[in-house]
This record gives structure tokens, sequence and C-alpha cells, in this order.
């Protein structure tokens, strides 16, 4: 592949176990040095879809490219490009953080220092501690520099901050900020919109093994989808307008309860695309 090749290509992937359909003919492109946020609520069909994508499922149709190989039949050299960062990675943790980063090292053709995965991850001073001892947000760091000890090209992210705490989630984005810059690009899968929104470029959708929409994530839903809501008290009920002037409609209201002016956020426009999309289903 060149460079100015997609780094992930899909066309009408489709996933079926007997009579259920898991992935319905999905299409989108991944391109070199971005993160690509893939949505969806549970059983959307966004785990099946990544375990095609890495290799691990078989595809009933449609065409899937990754790093210029058809992942179903991608060998260890393809394998060695791709870093995976599961949900949870089972391990035990009775080694030091040094010996298993060099543990795994050893199992790749061109991998990283691991002084310098070390200092990325932000783990200088727990190198030498038993990993079992870290704290979450430590091992899941771990679990960070373990996928991107094999120096990929395309990094998998499958929930990475489940269970943290704010501080350390905000901290994390900022790991992950820097894999982008050093040109690693990021499939992240995530329940947290607004960590969708911090660090992706774009962001795709999928409802019922659905594509429903995809596009930057400034465009995600369209220009209606962002049109402001107004919202106020009034004789002991809410009340609400969307407007595209909402200051002038503020001035006009005058002095109101709980006034106030909400820009709809990447979870709004998210929660109304799939709900949208449900009562579709349920119609139809």
């Amino acid at each position: 592949m060149t460079t100015t090749d997609p780094v992930v290509r899909v066309r009408d992937l489709r996933k079926s176990y007997g009579g259920f359909t898991a992935v319905d003919g999905i299409s989108f492109d991944i391109e070199r040095g971005e993160t690509f946020a893939l949505l969806g609520p549970n059983g959307a069909g966004k785990s099946t879809t990544i375990e095609i994508l890495e290799g691990y499922r078989d595809r009933t149709s449609g065409e899937a490219s990754v790093l210029g190989t058809d992942p179903g039949k991608g060998g260890l050299d393809w394998k060695a490009k791709l870093g995976i960062v599961l949900q949870s990675t089972g391990e035990s943790g009775n080694v030091t953080v040094r010996e298993q980063l060099t543990h795994f090292a050893g199992f790749y053709p061109n991998p990283r220092s691991v002084d310098e995965t070390i200092a990325a991850v932000g783990l200088e001073s727990k190198q030498k501690t038993l990993i079992r001892k870290l704290s979450g947000g430590q091992q899941r760091r771990v679990d960070v520099a373990l996928g991107i000890i094999g120096n990929p090209e395309l990094l998998f992210l499958d929930e990475p901050t489940t269970g943290f705490d704010p501080e350390a989630r905000r901290q994390f984005w900022e790991l992950i900020r820097s894999l982008k810059k050093s040109g690693t690009t990021i499939l992240l899968t995530t329940h947290y919109l607004d960590e969708a929104a911090q660090l992706g470029d774009r962001a795709g959708i999928i409802a019922g093994g659905r594509l429903i929409d995809i596009g930057r994530i400034d465009e995600i839903g369209g220009a209606d989808a962002r049109i402001p809501v107004v919202r106020w008290r009034e004789k002991g009920q809410l009340k609400e307008e969307r407007t595209t002037t909402p200051a002038a409609l503020v001035a006009k209201l005058g002095e109101k309860d709980a006034l106030e002016i909400i820009r709809p956020s990447l979870e709004d426009i998210y929660i109304d695309l799939v709900g949208r999309h449900a009562a579709e289903e349920a119609t139809a």
C-alpha cells in the first residue's frame, strides 16, 4: 500500500449468524494518522466489526483491507503492524513493568525501545514495580504500552478508560494525543462520547448493524442537529425552543426562571440519531 491509501478500507461488510445479521453492509475508510471513533450501543455490531478488522473473526461477505491486507488472510508480518488494547488483558501481573515489556518486545521484528515506551506511557517511576501492585489507571497504561511496544502502524483501542476517575481519564487522553502526534493511526471504541469528541478526528455511528452516520466530529448529525436549544421555566412548566438565533430569543423572552442556552454536544446528537433509528426500525 502507498502512504496515500486508507489504512482501513471497508466495503459492504456483512456478518451473519444463522438468521441474525450482526453487521449489515457497512462501508468506511480510515486515513493514515487519523483517530477514528466507532460508536454505537451494545449489540450494534461494533465489536464484530473490530474483530473482523483485527483478523479474529471471518466476515460473511463484503470487502475489508487493513494496511493493504485482507485481515482474514493476514500473516504474522501483518499482525506485527497492529497494536491491540482490549478492555481487559487478563494478565496476572506477577512481573514488573519492564520485564513484561521486554518480554513482549521480543515478539516483534521492529519493536520500540522499552525505555522509550515506558516514558511514553509515563511509568518511569514504576518500571520496576510488579504490575499487580499498580493502580487501575497505571495498569491501563501498561496495557497501552503492550499495545504500542511493537511500533504499530494501526492501534485498536477498545473502551480504554472504562473505570477511570475524571483526572485519570484526562491524563490518559494526553497519552493518546501523543501517540497520534507520533503518526499512529487509531481506531477507538468508547461509550464515553466526550472522549470521542476529545480524541476523534472522525466518527462512525453503528446501530442495528448499520452505519447510520459518519463524518468529522463537528459535522456528525448535520447542521440541523447542532441548532442551539433555549430552555426556560414559565409558570412552573419547562419550555424549550430550537433556534439559530438564541441571543435574539433570549432578549425577546426577557427575565425567565432557569433560562439557559444549550448547544448540543456529540452525546446529545448521538442519542438523537440512535433513538430515531430505533424508532424507524420499530415502525418498519
